[in-house]
């Protein structure tokens, strides 16, 4: 204690700051690590850098929040040392899971999420892990209905929902086969502190899609005629 009372603020300072990321890029490999051990496959991504993206492209439009590789979907994987060393070689990166592979994911609105987990904790429905996607999304994590051993028993569903097709899906998209979400520890774009962080861990077990999917398309309509409503007292 007198050793460091006799060191400049400033090297103290520096100490202090050097420790606080150490730890700070300990706690984002445990982040990604849990998320790999809950069987979800994960492949790096671009992240937000000034006011653009990582990925450098003129006008990329959506930075920060997409693949850093066209082939992201082979890349994808659990094993621990691969995805340490991506994280290590850019401590920035954001990661994906690819979907239709171990898991899907129901993608809705916060405010909508928000009041199904409400309804399904009344109902006694364990939902299994959720994210929260800044600024606006919350992502139900769910057991996959991609991957039958007869290529003829899987079903296609209208709220399927490919990376090129986000913006087709407002309310409720469920992403499958071929397409992602990002997961912590991701930050994204909207804000200081925007982020993708586990609002349920990532080790529960996934229910079946079906079990959430009424409360969930409700919880949408609902929020959609309350912004119309909203919209429409204001127009």
């Amino acid at each position: 204690m007198e050793k460091e009372r006799r060191l400049p603020r400033w090297m103290r300072r520096g100490a202090r700051a050097a420790a606080d990321s150490a730890a700070a890029a300990l706690a984002r490999e445990e982040l990604l690590l849990d998320t790999a051990r809950a069987g979800f496959p994960l492949a790096p991504a671009a992240h937000p850098q000034g006011y653009g993206c990582s990925c450098e492209r003129i006008g990329c439009p959506n930075p920060g929040r997409h693949p850093v590789s066209l082939a992201w979907q082979t890349q994808a994987t659990t094993d621990p040392d691969r995805l340490l060393a991506w994280l290590r070689a850019d401590q920035e990166a954001n990661f994906v899971t690819a979907t239709g592979v171990t898991h899907d994911v129901l993608d809705v609105p916060a405010r909508a999420g928000h009041a199904a987990l409400e309804r399904l904790a009344a109902e006694g429905t364990d939902t299994g892990p959720v994210a929260v996607a800044d600024p606006d999304r919350m992502l139900f994590f769910t057991a996959t209905r991609g991957t039958p051993d007869d290529e003829d028993e899987w079903w296609p569903c209208v709220l399927d929902c490919l990376p090129e097709t986000m913006d087709e899906h407002p309310g409720l998209r469920w992403h499958c086969r071929g397409s992602y979400v990002l997961v912590p520890p991701s930050r994204v774009t909207g804000g200081p502190g925007s982020s993708v962080r586990w609002l349920r861990a990532p080790g529960l077990p996934l229910p079946e899609p079906l079990t959430l999917l009424e409360a969930l398309t409700d919880a949408c309509a609902e929020v959609a005629r309350a912004e119309q409503d909203a919209s429409l007292t204001h127009g």
